[in-house]
């Protein structure tokens, strides 16, 4: 009898105690998926919405700017830059924008804020995220007008509904403070009140002429990627093919470095709780091969005394903690294929828990309704890592069975 049929029936002997182990492995398997898909649902869309916002998954910008903002950097030839950009693979979208500081008012007050300048001939829902959650009104048409697009907690300050007027103040490329009188063509609400409420769309080539900028200057180019996990990659692609000293290639860790920050922190705690899930496994599968062995400390004395050689007996050992990882992993597979449909499709809602209308954490957008969403290699290091924890709690009580003496075994009853 080879040894893989004969730790086989060893496995067996014990029915309920392999379940309750097996069951216990692929609980693991569940728990892994679970923390891991719900994480990486939430970065995806944490990141996507944040570059939605105005910086893209990459950012190609003036030297420095990033560093120190200023509308006295800016790029020029930006509308061939975009087309560079678009031809590069991995691309999805790129698109020419301003954004700078200013002072909005209007007859009742007047607050600070950020303005976003672009072409809503270009622009789209899917790539900006203000447009997309338009709720009054209209984007401006035409890059010329004089329209502008608030946010609905800066129009609540401001008293101001479409076709009321705006009047924006900043200063140019020169450094001269400059104003412009707007109308209200639209109101946005994006649930995050940072956004509300300090955010505003403006048309790009009617800032152009206010910051005293060229027909072709922007402050940057949004890239947007078909996936942003590949944004470092993307980035040097950029890099060599761009090969201008005053510009640089940003990814969206070095634009967005609070949300970079906020993911790694986050992502550090789910790993903790995954390496304790695969402490409990562990000890699981320890304590199941162990009492096995001391089970059988009889048997594998008669075994070595009519001549198995000790190397056998340990593989013997391993090969049923091998057959016990493998039923862990089919029946992990079993529990988490529905769950994750379940996840995938329907979605856990924890909008309750945000409170009123502010889907927000650290000023990033977040769907309140919780998925999953699984990559090729984070289901195979799920199943790697259950697998080999799995055979290395197979070691000890490998190795103690090989170490019992024959004699000292028999006298065990």
């Amino acid at each position: 009898m080879n040894l893989a049929t004969m730790a086989w029936r060893n496995v067996w002997r014990r029915k309920r105690r392999t379940l309750i182990t097996a069951f216990s492995i692929g609980f693991g398997v569940l728990l892994a998926a679970t923390f891991t898909g719900m994480a990486v649902y939430m970065y995806g869309n944490m990141i996507d919405a944040s570059a939605a916002t105005g910086f893209g998954h990459v950012t190609v910008e003036p030297r420095d700017y990033n560093r120190s903002p200023g509308l006295d950097k800016s790029l020029s030839g930006a509308r061939q830059l975009r087309e560079q950009i678009l031809a590069t693979e991995g691309v999805e979208y790129a698109l020419v924008r301003i954004t700078g500081q200013a002072m909005f008012a209007s007859a009742v007050k007047s607050v600070g804020g950020i303005f976003l300048a672009i072409d809503p001939t270009v622009e789209t829902a899917q790539y900006n995220l203000l447009i997309r959650t338009l709720k009054e009104g209209k984007i401006f048409e035409g890059t010329d007008s004089n329209g502008v697009v608030v946010g609905r907690k800066l129009a609540e300050k401001l008293n101001l509904k479409p076709g009321k007027k705006l009047v924006y103040t900043t200063t140019d490329a020169n450094g001269e403070i400059v104003g412009e009188i707007a109308r209200v063509t639209g109101i946005f609400s994006t649930g995050v009140n940072e956004i509300d409420a300090g955010l505003v769309l403006l048309p790009i080539d009617r800032v152009r002429k206010t910051l005293a900028y060229g027909p072709d200057q922007a402050t940057l180019v949004a890239v947007m990627l078909q996936e942003q996990r590949k944004s470092g990659q993307i980035r040097d692609v950029l890099v060599k093919r761009i090969g201008n000293p005053q510009r640089e290639v940003l990814t969206w860790r070095e634009t967005q470095a609070d949300l970079a920050g906020m993911i790694t922190l986050d992502s550090s705690s789910n790993y903790i709780s995954q390496f304790l899930v695969a402490l409990l496994i562990a000890a699981g599968i320890l304590n199941t091969l162990l009492m096995s062995v001391l089970e059988r400390t009889r048997e594998f004395g008669v075994m070595l005394a009519i001549g198995m050689q000790p190397a056998r007996l340990f593989r013997l050992v391993m090969v049923e903690s091998l057959w016990l990882a493998l039923i862990g992993l089919v029946v992990g597979i079993m529990l988490t294929a529905p769950w994750y449909w379940y996840l995938q499709v329907e979605g856990i809602d924890f909008s309750s828990m945000f409170g009123g209308e502010d889907y927000s954490v650290s000023g990033v957008l977040v769907d309140p309704i919780v998925r999953i969403r699984l990559h090729a290699e984070s289901v195979a290091a799920i199943l790697a890592t259950v697998f080999g924890l799995s055979l290395l709690s197979g070691l000890y009580p490998a190795w103690r069975a090989g170490k019992i003496p024959p004699i000292e075994s028999l006298r065990t009853i």
